[in-house]
């Protein structure tokens, strides 16, 4: 199956919180980090998710958020450090393309002004920012 969403990070998962309606379900990435996934219980029954299962993490590029480092005091799970390699400008958004450790590549669609305060530009530092809820699981 072909999908649009751009971040596809393959990954094994390394625990499964299970509660009536949600899990959280952490994987970690081929470069070491973790990513938490809240999922419904019922998807980690269908699919079979448990602990070593091999998964793709996906986000969409609008669900990705930047900061030029690692944001303290925040319930954002997710924090992804990582380099900006390149930049595809529009008249008010812009895809921001960053390599994390471990060979993975991350979109981000923001607004241009965010590109502009951040003061982006192709070696700039950045941390992705990606909430548990807006990861979705698929088992490879």
């Amino acid at each position: 199956m072909d999908l649009s969403i751009r971040n596809q990070l393959a990954g094994t998962v390394v625990s499964v919180t299970r509660g009536e309606v949600m899990a959280v379900v952490k994987v970690r990435l081929s470069g070491g980090q973790e990513v938490s996934a809240a999922v419904t219980a019922e998807a980690v029954r269908d699919l079979g998710i448990a602990g070593g299962s091999a998964v793709q993490a996906l986000v969409k590029s609008t669900e990705v958020a930047l900061a030029t480092g690692p944001v303290a005091a925040i319930s954002i799970r997710n924090q992804i450090p990582g380099t900006v390699t390149g930049m595809t400008a529009g008249s008010a958004m812009a895809g921001v393309k960053m390599d994390v450790e471990g060979g993975a590549t991350l979109t981000a669609a923001v607004t241009q002004d965010a590109v502009a305060d951040l003061g982006l530009t192709v070696g700039s530092s950045v941390v992705a920012l990606i909430k548990s809820t807006e990861v979705s699981l698929a088992t490879a």
